[in-house]
């Protein structure tokens, strides 16, 4: 166990850095948060070598995601150097590749499972249910030094970080494109290629791994990146400031543990670029779910109770819905459970989604 600062394996770092979130971030209708990042992963026409060099003939077919923004937002500047990604899969590995522009490369942490973050890092995120359960972080420095572990559920859900969990059969290469901890010279990139194999990433999920094609898996990724300055060749973070935090696809507040607001990655059988980007038919359907845990949250807060009725929570009606579909609320001996139905229509099998307490998001 890390020390007791650690803002992700200890889950405090909206409280201790931070505070608790007030009523208003937890209440009835929070603030929109802009449409997931979706991207088309293709199948890779031969295995790859993971060593960090991204100019092959397979990474130059993938397509790189968007440049990464603030984990904010719109609301907060752009980030002062370019971060983007690109992924391929093939039977035994999903493959992840990134670009982070840097001037002046350094890394200090060489020992697997320490705290990456402390050093800049790029981070992978990975939820393949979208169930907000059992997901995956992953932690790599320009050393090359990773840290890996699960999440039984997110922090704000009392789920503890399984820090001993490994991603045995893992590969990752690192390639600086400049003079790793030199600062007397500036440097260009580094990248960053992983294999993640499908036999470990397949064993806490109910979706099928490697997976089917047009099959969806909740997938966010993040850079965090300090401050600082020199002393002849010797880089050091700059004192008593906060690190940035950019990511692919937005989450609207400085939290990375929040899975309903990363972004979406595709799986196709085809080349890379083949195939368009598809919303999954149940996405706004989980949103306006996620709408009820927060204000179930909020109304908890200050009553020390669950809601009994939707109309207790002020939500909007576009929120509730009406007739088919609209949200109906129960109360359970552990708490409650939200549930939308859905009639099959248009090709589009019926469905039954649900929400409980602890934001686990159930498809049946």
């Amino acid at each position: 166990m890390k020390n007791s600062t650690h803002r992700r394996l200890l889950g405090l770092m909206i409280v201790l850095i931070i505070g608790p979130l007030s009523p208003d971030v937890q209440g009835a209708d929070p603030p929109v948060v802009n449409t997931p990042k979706g991207y088309v992963c293709g199948r890779a026409e031969t295995p790859l070598v993971i060593d960090g060099v991204l100019d092959v003939k397979e990474w130059r077919l993938a397509p790189w995601t968007d440049d990464f923004v603030d984990i904010e937002g719109s609301k907060k500047p752009r980030p002062r150097f370019r971060t983007r990604a690109k992924m391929l899969w093939d039977e035994k590995y999903f493959y992840i590749a990134a670009e982070l522009s840097e001037p002046n490369v350094w890394g200090t942490l060489r020992e697997h499972d320490l705290v990456i973050f402390q050093d800049n890092d790029f981070e992978v995120f990975l939820d393949p249910d979208g169930d907000n359960h059992a997901y995956y972080e992953l932690e790599i420095n320009a050393l090359n030094t990773t840290w890996d572990l699960l999440l039984e559920k997110p922090y704000r859900d009392g789920g503890p970080a399984v820090n001993a969990w490994e991603i045995p059969g893992m590969k990752s290469g690192v390639q600086v494109n400049g003079t790793l901890n030199d600062a007397t010279d500036r440097d260009t990139s580094w990248t960053v290629e992983i294999a993640l194999p499908w036999s470990v990433l397949g064993a806490r999920t109910k979706r099928p791994a490697p997976p089917h094609d047009g099959d969806q898996w909740r997938l966010n990724f993040s850079r965090v990146e300090w401050e600082t300055t020199t002393v002849g060749k010797v880089t050091k973070k700059v004192p008593d400031r906060r690190e940035d935090n950019w990511v692919w696809s937005p989450q609207g507040q400085v939290d990375m543990h929040q899975p309903e607001r990363w972004g979406f990655v595709q799986f196709s059988e085809l080349a890379p670029g083949s195939t368009p980007f598809r919303l999954a038919d149940d996405f706004r359907d989980r949103e306006r779910l996620m709408r009820l845990y927060h204000a179930q949250n909020s109304y908890q807060n200050k009553h020390k109770t669950w809601a009994k009725l939707t109309n207790e929570l002020g939500l909007a009606k576009e929120t509730l819905g009406e007739g088919a579909g609209q949200i109906r609320l129960s109360l359970t001996d552990h708490g409650y459970l939200g549930v939308i139905e859905r009639e099959a229509h248009g090709g589009v099998p019926a469905r039954r989604l649900t929400i409980r307490e602890d934001s686990l998001l159930t498809l049946e």
